[in-house]
């Protein structure tokens, strides 16, 4: 499994590429990114599967709001 590893993503507010260095050697991980165009945050989960031998990747704006 690739533990470390480059991604191009897509910013949630703006649509702008952008590129993260994924380390998934920590398990599963939940952060926050700034986008470097519109300075807004970006939320991103990493979930490492042991068993499938697999890294997924997901990113969101985090602006939802629960009622």
């Amino acid at each position: 499994m690739r533990d470390y590893f480059e991604q191009n993503i897509l910013c949630p507010h703006c649509g702008h590429h952008t590129r993260i260095v994924v380390d998934a050697s920590e398990g599963d991980q939940d952060y926050y990114e700034d986008c470097m165009a519109c300075c807004n945050a970006m939320h991103i989960v990493v979930k490492r599967n042991e068993l499938s031998d697999s890294v997924e990747l997901s990113v969101d704006a985090d602006d939802e709001q629960f009622f």
